[in-house]
């Protein structure tokens, strides 16, 4: 059964939709269940400024990107990596390593979900994908 707060946190499509103008971009497909990622992105001075995805996806990816387009956004480019390295570790140790920062994925990104790893971790590798690269 699915949690309630991954549907809580699914639920917000605040920034669901697309950015014309997006300085980054990142389209990324999860190859073992089919989850299909877009991430859209205006950075300005290394500082993520607006932040919007579109997905097909299931409610486990739903949430984490609900979650990190809600977070991320006037935050530094260099702080995605962190948040990799956090979930990273949230995942190997079983336990959360998430900083105040990024502390409310520790109500998704934990061992109860670790079958999951590759939805919930989706977002964050598209974004990464996304600023490892400009706007074609």
């Amino acid at each position: 059964m699915i949690d309630k707060e991954i549907i809580k946190i699914a639920s917000n499509t605040t920034n669901h939709g697309m950015i014309h103008g997006h300085t980054h971009f990142s389209k990324l497909k999860n190859s073992i269940c089919g989850d299909q990622m877009k991430i859209y992105l205006v950075v300005k001075n290394d500082k993520i400024t607006n932040f919007k995805y579109e997905c097909e996806s299931c409610i486990y990816c739903q949430a984490s990107v609900s979650l990190l387009s809600r977070k991320s956004k006037n935050k530094s480019t260099q702080n995605i990596e962190t948040l990799m390295e956090q979930a990273k570790k949230s995942f190997e140790k079983g336990k959360n390593y998430f900083d105040n920062e990024w502390k409310e994925f520790d109500k998704i990104i934990n061992k109860n979900n670790i079958s999951r790893m590759g939805c919930l971790m989706l977002p964050i590798n598209a974004t990464l994908d996304a600023l490892r690269k400009k706007k074609l």
